[in-house]
């Protein structure tokens, strides 16, 4: 019996080494939210002038390592500022891992990427329940949705199934595992990745998972002179790419990311400009050439993220110029053109360029 015993915890701990790094029990995530050890780069949530510094030592540090993606930066960080989610579309090599990965480490924050493929199953994504045979007991072996900021990488080479299992957690921010909700950590911001060109084998997102990203940014090629300095950066004396990552500080903690959210929903809004963005978003629905217009969660999220987009800017109230801004990265993934625009080479970047040129923004 002693010898059964054995080979069945020899069995468990073997299945336990080879489970993903960030799949933990239930007792060791009741310590996930714990970062009273954390001091730096804290500040009273009611000072705007330390939120606007933190907020450019933050883009400053995650530029440091994505040579030549300063737009892409800036939205990354509005999107994490506005509590959003981010869906990045963009070829493979330009650094949508290492954008991610140069954020979670300047707040010292937890990071888990999943790579998506058609075999994913929704448990590996949220976890699930286990029998332990040492207690004889069932227990809770968390995924790596249980984390600061999760990289769903390829997210639409996986099946609507899989997908799916984002959508409580990108709403909500728990996890439900036989029929109990489980809380995940704060900040919590999902970027997930696809490769615009290449179409087979992958499963489109749903309008529903869509709607869930707060915004759409398409990343592209670096210019020429900053391709030079990242090469000489990656090839001077490097045999890998880790020195970007090198590169990057921890600058402050998952509390101050809190903060900084907080200062970004306060900061003024007009009402004219609350006006703008719900006039923009129901322009969309009676466009000419669009099947599905923006719902309303579309005018909330501009509203969001030009508010994030402010604070960045070292703005203490938001402009048509911010909406403006923000306009296509949110707007781009909630509408739907006709067959007819497509079969006409127009772009969803043309129509709401031309959504923005027709709608009157407020005067100053």
């Amino acid at each position: 019996m002693s010898e059964l015993n054995n080979n069945t915890e020899s069995t468990v701990k073997s299945e336990a080494s080879n489970a993903m790094d960030n799949v933990i029990s239930e007792e060791a995530g009741s310590d996930e939210n714990n970062h009273d050890d954390i001091k730096v780069g804290s500040f009273p949530s009611e000072s705007f002038e330390q939120a606007v510094e933190l907020a450019n030592r933050l883009k400053d540090n995650v530029n440091r390592a994505l040579i030549g993606q300063e737009e892409t930066v800036e939205m990354a960080l509005t999107c994490l500022i506005a509590a959003g989610h981010l869906l990045i579309e963009g070829v493979p090599g330009l650094g949508k891992t290492l954008l991610v990965r140069s954020i979670a480490k300047s707040f010292d924050g937890e990071f888990s990427r999943i790579q998506f493929t058609p075999d994913l199953m929704p448990s590996d994504v949220t976890g699930h329940a286990m029998f332990d045979p040492k207690s004889e007991k069932f227990r809770l072996r968390k995924g790596p949705a249980f984390t600061n900021l999760l990289l769903a990488d390829e997210i639409n080479r996986a099946p609507a199934k899989t997908q799916s299992a984002l959508l409580e957690v990108m709403q909500e921010k728990k996890i439900t595992i036989e029929g109990k909700s489980h809380p995940v950590s704060d900040p919590f911001m999902v970027l997930a990745t696809q490769n615009p060109l290449e179409q087979e084998g992958t499963y489109p997102l749903p309008e529903a998972e869509l709607d869930r990203f707060l915004m759409n940014v398409h990343i592209g090629y670096p210019d020429l002179k900053d391709e030079v300095k990242l090469v000489k950066i990656l090839t001077e004396g490097e045999v890998d790419d880790s020195a970007l990552m090198r590169e990057i500080e921890a600058i402050t903690s998952p509390e101050s990311i809190l903060q900084l959210q907080k200062v970004a929903a306060n900061i003024k809004v007009d009402d004219s400009l609350f006006e703008y963005a719900v006039n923009i978003v129901a322009a969309s629905r009676d466009w000419s050439g669009v099947q599905m217009g923006a719902s309303p969660r579309a005018s909330i999220a501009l509203i969001r993220a030009a508010r994030a987009l402010a604070l960045v800017r070292g703005s203490d109230f938001i402009s048509p110029d911010e909406i403006k801004s923000v306009a296509l990265p949110v707007l781009r993934h909630r509408i739907v053109l006709s067959a007819e625009l497509e079969i006409e080479g127009i772009s969803i970047t043309q129509v709401i360029s031309d959504l923005l040129a027709q709608v009157a923004a407020p005067r100053e």
